[in-house]
């Protein structure tokens, strides 16, 4: 009996020695208790963030969704992005094929009453009937009436490339009355031409 009482004396100082393999595994179930307890909170700031909107996701347009001023311009983005991709091959954009169809609806216009037409500030009309002009497009003469101001014609260059610029034109209005029928394209036509004058 004296014997045995000995062995669990000694077996319970080993058990509680450091160094005995009962700390380490104490210590081992603490760190993967902390792991686990670290780990749910980054995944807890993780599904606290909001999600983030995907780009091919559709954006709610709030009061725009029924503006009319925001539809046209969207349909003028539309028609205009059509326009320059048909027209790009002859190095044309809407705003050269306008000048040149204005210029040669009233020849002898002057720069001023086309920028007035056309709702284009004088600087950058400027520039465009410069690079018109460098093409071979357009010449520009001053006037007999008014020695401040430029008037402009086209060449027979300007007026044969304008000649194959209309049917591609025709083509992209066309398209618009396919896209929205012809009857509504029609009818918008009517309805926006009290703008004309603005």
């Amino acid at each position: 009996m004296g014997h045995q009482a000995d062995r669990l004396k000694r077996g319970a100082r080993a058990a509680r020695a450091p160094g005995s393999t009962g700390a380490p595994a104490r210590r081992e179930t603490a760190k993967a208790s902390n792991k686990t307890s670290k780990s749910n909170k980054t995944s807890n700031k993780a599904s606290n963030k909001a999600p983030q909107q995907s780009s091919d996701d559709s954006i709610a347009l709030g009061a725009l969704a029924d503006n009319l001023g925001y539809r046209i311009r969207r349909a003028q983005l539309w028609a205009f992005r059509d326009v320059s991709r048909r027209l790009a091959p002859f190095a044309m954009g809407p705003a050269q094929f306008s000048v040149l169809s204005i210029i040669d609806a009233n020849p002898g216009i002057n720069q001023l009453a086309i920028a007035s037409a056309l709702s284009i500030e004088r600087a950058g009309l400027g520039r465009l009937v410069d690079r018109l002009e460098q093409q071979g497009l357009v010449v520009r003469t001053a006037s007999s009436a008014n020695r401040r101001y430029y008037v402009l014609g086209l060449t027979q260059a300007g007026a044969a490339l304008l000649k194959r610029l209309r049917p591609i034109v025709a083509q992209c209005e066309k398209a618009i009355a396919e896209k929205i029928g012809s009857r509504a394209y029609q009818d918008l036509l009517q309805a926006l031409s009290i703008f004309l004058d603005e």
